[in-house]
């Protein structure tokens, strides 16, 4: 790399991304660890991530961590906080950009310097490195709070989904139970879905209805400050 022309002579601190990968598999929200396969913490879980390169944005490198270390690749990401404790790291200062993603909950595989890759429910999380305890703390905090603004759930459901889907991803995300027949009033009021015509699904030996977000809506919505409230 050719020698900056202006550069600072105090220590920098090394930079990482770390994303927290949301799931959801029909009844609970999950989240995505890697094991460990080097040290620091070596054995131990933890969050897909790296050291930033120097010729790639925070988010190219929390994507390119996240592809590298599960093969996952996602179209919803965002940065929810940035964590520098001086001791987080033993290794060096290290500053760590965080992210949360949602995605279709899938089979995921270990790769680069992860040994395996595995989905958790929240309730059974285990003691993780450094200091992505907080990280997870953190990160679904943002998530319950987002929610309420943007339609975030719906990139962990299929397409279509019933509103018994929906009911039990919102209420595994916000940690709540809700009435069935409000929960459903409200969704229609809203108009934030809408009924696929002639498409059903055979639940527990009868017809259901099936669902889609319905986008333009939403922005519809936004635009006038909306903000989803149960």
């Amino acid at each position: 790399m050719e020698e900056l022309k202006y550069h600072y002579k105090y220590p920098h601190p090394s930079v990482t991304t770390d994303c927290v990968i949301f799931g959801f598999d029909g009844t609970k929200l999950n989240v995505l660890l890697v094991e460990r396969g080097v040290e620091p913490y070596k054995g131990r879980w933890a969050f897909p991530g790296g050291f930033l390169r120097m010729d790639e944005s925070a988010e190219e490198g929390a994507r390119r961590e996240l592809r590298e270390e599960t093969g996952l690749e996602t179209a919803y990401i965002k940065q929810f906080h940035t964590f520098s404790d001086p001791e987080r790291d033993p290794r060096e200062r290290v500053i760590t950009i965080a992210y949360y993603a949602l995605v279709r909950q899938r089979h995921v595989q270990g790769g680069d310097d992860a040994a395996r890759a595995a989905w958790f429910a929240l309730d059974e999380v285990p003691a993780l490195a450094f200091d992505h305890d907080l990280i997870l703390r953190t990160a679904l905090n943002a998530l319950r709070h987002q929610i309420h603004f943007e339609p975030v759930g719906f990139e962990l459901l299929p397409e279509k989904f019933t509103i018994k889907e929906l009911q039990h991803l919102y209420e595994a995300i916000l940690d709540v139970k809700f009435d069935r027949r409000n929960f459903y009033k409200k969704m229609l009021h809203y108009e934030l879905i809408t009924q696929v015509p002639e498409a059903s699904r055979e639940e527990a030996h009868r017809e259901t209805f099936l669902f889609k977000f319905n986008k333009e809506k939403y922005d519809e919505l936004k635009q006038k400050g909306f903000k989803l409230e149960f």
